[in-house]
């Protein structure tokens, strides 16, 4: 499996819509999709970790590539008071195991 990891401060308020959009995303077929979590974390209220991962990197290559995905990060982007702090790689161990 293939993903990332990304660190987001989010616009104060805009916590609802985030889940909003997040819940909209839940609709929508991708191609070696295989989960998302969003965590808020409890030193920072307003700082998000984003955690997506795919069947393999070409699967997240694809997506990540697509003008569909582009629609989708510009709707979370327009959320953001930065840009989030991304990190992809191989995941190497889940639990429960695929």
């Amino acid at each position: 499996m293939y993903g990332t990891v990304a660190r987001m401060k989010i616009k104060p308020g805009a916590e609802e819509q985030l889940r909003q959009i997040s819940r909209d995303f839940e609709s929508i077929q991708v191609p070696g999709f295989v989960s998302q979590q969003i965590y808020r974390l409890d030193a920072h209220p307003n700082e998000y970790i984003l955690v997506v991962a795919f069947e393999s990197k070409d699967a997240y290559v694809a997506n990540a590539g697509s003008p569909a995905q582009n629609d989708r990060y510009q709707q979370i982007r327009a959320l953001l008071a930065a840009e989030p702090e991304w990190h992809d790689g191989e995941i190497v161990a889940s639990y429960p195991p695929r």
